[in-house]
């Protein structure tokens, strides 16, 4: 095939649209070699641009983010969702019927155990009690009359003079008057206790409710509501679970007689509403969500703690001195179990399946497989494999940036080592 001529100018120079193709075509080329050489996609130049240098290999160094493994006290606390509940809950019912002629107390007072909270109207009792003791004088006055007889009928009998069947009936009637004044002395005891009762007193200190009855209305001994509720919140209890795993080292602490140390705190969780002592642990697992009920006792001096309240409370079991410790974020977890990438002197890092402890915060304990100045990776992990080299950066730093900024922030803080800039 003959090709297609090139179209010319008169004087022998390419036709001007040819010129403005062939120029289109120079400015995209121009174009495309300086972004390729602006993004660096193929590494090209990385050394001197971005510093971030292939391996031998052909990988990029990975930025991460590490921490170093440190010693210290660490406190070993278990953190729960508990409930404030009221020492002593006590509703005050009428134990009698009749009036209520007067209400002593003042809604959400505090009240001693004896205080007066209500009257009633004491009349029918006192009456009843003096009819008691009326009986009481009739019937023993029969007794004495008997005794009295007795002894006679006895020194006849000695003499012949009666019967013995006369004394024998004597001797019977002045047993039947001491019966009948022993049921005397027994009512007029609970004419006594029953005209105490019309006096309603507390049972126990703490806070009244509100008053579910008023002044006026006729109370009766078989009414459920009662007067007022009584609450005893100084001190108060707040139970909580905590998982059965952590049942035996509650125990063992308590068998130690250590006092171990419980804290409220409010919703918030960082708000401190009071600070108690456990007080017991109860006796059975639940079987729906195996944990187990402690109770802790709090003072409550300052009234922080209200019953039914919910508070997160953290129970402190004890505080180890010289703990190894690294940051939560450093353990991965996958096939070989909890593993972190310990990071070698030579900016590799291998894979490692430390023993772990307890975990308080944003920090785990360590009890083998690391020591103490190890360094071990708390971001970038996802893309890490044995043997990768990494790139440190700053803390804070996001570790998926691109591996040229990444660089360049680790360089500045790396000891001077590596000090990575865009030219």
């Amino acid at each position: 095939m003959t090709p297609a001529p090139i179209l010319q100018a008169p004087n022998g120079e390419p036709a001007p649209h040819t010129r403005h193709r062939w120029l289109t075509f120079g400015v995209v080329a121009l174009v495309a070699v300086g972004a390729l050489v602006y993004w660096n996609p193929f590494g090209w130049g990385a050394s001197a641009s971005t510093g971030a240098a292939k391996r031998p290999d052909g990988s990029r160094p990975m930025p991460v983010a590490v921490a170093a493994v440190t010693a210290g006290p660490l406190d070993h606390t278990l953190t729960a969702l508990g409930t404030a509940v009221a020492r002593s809950t006590v509703t005050v019912r009428a134990q009698v019927d009749g009036k209520l002629s007067r209400v002593a107390f003042t809604e959400g007072q505090f009240v001693r155990a004896g205080d007066l909270l209500a009257q009633i109207d004491p009349r029918p009792f006192e009456a009843a009690l003096a009819s008691a003791r009326a009986n009481l004088e009739r019937d023993d006055a029969q007794l004495q009359n008997a005794l009295v007889d007795l002894e006679r009928y006895r020194g006849l009998s000695a003499e012949d003079s009666i019967p013995k069947q006369q004394l024998d009936t004597q001797e019977a009637l002045v047993r039947q008057l001491k019966g009948t004044v022993n049921s005397d002395r027994a009512q007029i005891q609970a004419a006594e206790l029953n005209l105490e009762y019309t006096h309603v007193t507390a049972p126990v200190s703490g806070r009244v409710g509100l008053r579910q009855v008023d002044a006026g209305n006729i109370v009766h001994a078989a009414d459920t509501t009662g007067f007022v509720v009584i609450t005893e919140v100084q001190p108060i209890d707040v139970v909580f679970p905590v998982p059965q795993d952590a049942v035996q080292d509650v125990v063992q602490r308590m068998a130690k007689g250590g006092a171990m140390v419980a804290e409220a705190y409010g919703r918030d969780g960082r708000t401190l509403l009071s600070t108690g002592r456990l007080a017991s642990v109860d006796n059975l697992i639940d079987t729906t969500t195996g944990t187990v009920k402690l109770k802790a006792r709090f003072a409550n001096a300052d009234l922080a703690l209200f019953p039914n309240q919910f508070v997160n409370v953290r129970l402190h079991l004890e505080t180890l001195p010289d703990a190894l410790t690294i940051p939560a974020a450093a353990v991965q977890r996958g096939a070989p179990g909890n593993y972190v990438y310990l990071v070698q002197a030579d900016d590799t890092v291998t894979m490692r399946v430390p023993k772990l402890g307890i975990t308080e915060g944003d920090r785990v304990q360590v009890i083998d497989g690391l020591a103490k100045g190890d360094t071990v990776v708390t971001d970038g992990t996802d893309k890490l494999r044995e043997g990768a080299k990494i790139d440190r950066i700053a803390p804070g730093a996001r570790a998926d940036a691109k591996p040229g900024a990444a660089s360049g922030a680790a360089g500045a803080g790396d000891d001077g080592k590596k000090k990575h800039h865009r030219e």
